[in-house]
């Protein structure tokens, strides 16, 4: 099966790129396809002979799209949009990757499919945007909200964690924020799934499901195991990974305190588990030989 791949420069798209075995693969990065030009979209897939889009192509600067909004709709809401009816016209599905952001993280617990969403800001209103725009245009559609991703390419919490931790004796980390950090190399390996799924004709129900990693932690808990870990490869200047409450750290962009998933609807559909973060970190931060293979096993 031929995959036509958006954000193959992404944390996830260059992923999915690596990890593609058995596939054909064109793989495009922003320079080789913007999302947000129509005709462009049309054209690149209409010539590929793709028989399946995964779009891993995002605006996730999180706070800075409080300052230019229109950027982030224009990515977020429109570029699914263009490749929902470019997919439709093809007679192709489309797998789409979205955000826990999409909540505002008011419910004490973990967040299914069929929660109410109630995006805090302009990156999370773009993103279901973009959600609504797909299931609109296009029947055959994968929706896949994640959260609180990292990994080896691109920037992400875990990087900045250990860079801070080179240069800081001390680092004060929000602990009042709940969520699941992914791995994503798992994000990738599910998105293949479900191809793996679409090529051998399964049926499949087609909508939204979530994913994301095991168990739910904060940012400083995540913060205290990255620093653990990184300490075993690399001198650190950090001792301690000090708890702090979201008010003393303000960003222009307000984080739901609850960004925990619900991820039965994916296992009972896909047979796919959710996989320990942990294992993840260790693949990033020590090798894959430290993780097993580094990889999840839908």
């Amino acid at each position: 099966m031929k995959i036509l791949l958006t954000g193959a420069n992404g944390q996830v798209g260059w992923e999915i790129a690596r990890r593609a075995v058995g596939h054909k693969m064109l793989a495009l990065d922003h320079a080789a396809l913007d999302i947000t030009d129509a005709q462009a979209v049309a054209r690149v897939l209409s010539d590929s002979g793709a028989a399946v889009v995964i779009n891993a192509a995002a605006y996730t600067a999180v706070d800075r799209a409080e300052q230019e909004p229109e950027v982030a709709f224009a990515v977020n809401r429109d570029g699914p949009a263009h490749l929902a009816a470019a997919c439709a016209r093809l007679g192709i599905p489309l797998l789409h990757i979205s955000t826990d952001f999409v909540f505002d993280g008011l419910k004490p617990g973990p967040y299914g499919e069929d929660d109410p969403v109630a995006p805090l800001g302009v990156y999370g209103r773009s993103k279901w945007e973009g959600e609504q725009a797909v299931r609109d245009t296009l029947a055959a559609h994968l929706i896949l909200r994640v959260s609180w991703v990292f990994g080896a390419h691109g920037h992400n919490f875990v990087k900045t964690m250990r860079r801070l931790a080179r240069e800081r004796d001390e680092l004060r980390v929000v602990a009042d924020q709940h969520g699941c950090p992914t791995y994503a190399g798992d994000i990738a390996d599910v998105l293949l799934a479900m191809v793996g799924r679409i090529a051998a004709s399964q049926e499949l129900a087609w909508g939204i499901y979530h994913y994301c990693g095991t168990p739910p932690t904060t940012w400083h808990g995540f913060a205290q195991t990255i620093v653990a870990l990184a300490q075993t490869v690399e001198p650190l200047k950090t001792t301690s990974v000090v708890p702090i409450a979201t008010v003393d750290y303000p960003t222009p962009a307000v984080r739901p305190a609850n960004s925990v998933l619900d991820g039965t609807r994916i296992k009972a559909h896909f047979g796919i588990e959710p996989r320990p973060w942990l294992n993840g970190l260790q693949a990033m931060l020590l090798g894959d030989r430290h993780a097993g293979s580094g990889r999840s096993k839908p």
